[in-house]
Order: C-alpha cells, then sequence, then structure tokens
C-alpha cells in the first residue's frame, strides 16, 4: 500500500483545534467514528475533497475519487476527536507510517493545549 501522510488533512485538524472544534474525549473511537452510512451521508452534500481532509493517509494507489484512498480518519465530519487521533496514531505505529503517527501525535498534543485553556 502506498499509504502518505495528509497534509491538508494536518493543516485543517489544527486549523479546527484552533477554532475550538475538538472532543477531548477519553472514550472509544469506535463510538464516535462515522459509520458507512454517516460517510455517505457527507459524501451527498460535500465534495471528495472535503471527505479527505478528515483523513490524515492518503492511498496513492487508489483513484482520488473513492473513499477507499482515504485513511486515518480523526473526526465525525464536525469536530476533531481526540480518540480519533490516538487510534490514527496507534494504526499509523502498527503499520509503520511514521510520518502519519507523528502527525497524529502533535495534533493530539495541541488539542490537549487548547482543552486546557
Amino acid at each position: 500500500m502506498s499509504v502518505k501522510l495528509n497534509p491538508d488533512a494536518v493543516r485543517y485538524a489544527q486549523q479546527l483545534i484552533r477554532d475550538g472544534k475538538f472532543k477531548n474525549d477519553s472514550g472509544h473511537w469506535r463510538e464516535h467514528n462515522p459509520d458507512t452510512a454517516a460517510e455517505n451521508r457527507y459524501l451527498a452534500k460535500h465534495e471528495i475533497e472535503e471527505y479527505a481532509r478528515w483523513h490524515l493517509g492518503l492511498d496513492t494507489s487508489l483513484g482520488e475519487d473513492t473513499k477507499g484512498r482515504y485513511k486515518f480518519p480523526f473526526g465525525d465530519f464536525r469536530a476533531v476527536h481526540r480518540d480519533g487521533l490516538l487510534a490514527a496514531k496507534e494504526r499509523a505505529a502498527q503499520q509503520g507510517y511514521h510520518d502519519i503517527e507523528k502527525a497524529a501525535a502533535e495534533l493530539e498534543q495541541a488539542l490537549e493545549r487548547q482543552a486546557a485553556k
């Protein structure tokens, strides 16, 4: 798999965190991670580029217009979720995507700093 960091998603997550659009949750990401139906509803109203901004990874072996291209989601299409960043960081580490792991860790730290204000 040719997965690389999605810099647009990192910038978008940083902006959302600065704007206070985050959840400092410590639950389980599976409780907040949008399911297929939620993804499809989002895509019915938004362009694939907007969908892509919610994913830290890009699988460049897949077409830009496919949902499968976008990996490591971190939010629910409304806010960044701390548990989403933790899940992305853990999965990226397990799969050897160190740039995605590092980006998720830095975003988590930014979220925690913003939450402490």
